[in-house]
């Protein structure tokens, strides 16, 4: 199935949870946000949060500075 991920179209398996979407595409899960469809979900919902079709999901890194 089709998403956008960071802005950009992917095919995905169907029946995939956020938790494995982060695992298909090799991003890492520490200091990272996930926004579904404009909403931010909370790390511990992410392998109980089902990916659909033409959904948008935004990864945002966080980067320590000083």
């Amino acid at each position: 199935m089709e998403i956008i991920l960071n802005g950009e179209k992917r095919e995905v398996p169907a029946n995939i949870d956020l938790n494995s979407l982060l695992e298909h595409f090799g991003l890492p899960k520490q200091r990272i946000a996930v926004e579904l469809n404009y909403g931010v979900i909370r790390r511990r919902d992410w392998a109980s949060t089902p990916i659909n079709q033409s959904d948008r999901i935004e990864v945002i890194h966080f980067v320590g500075g000083g």
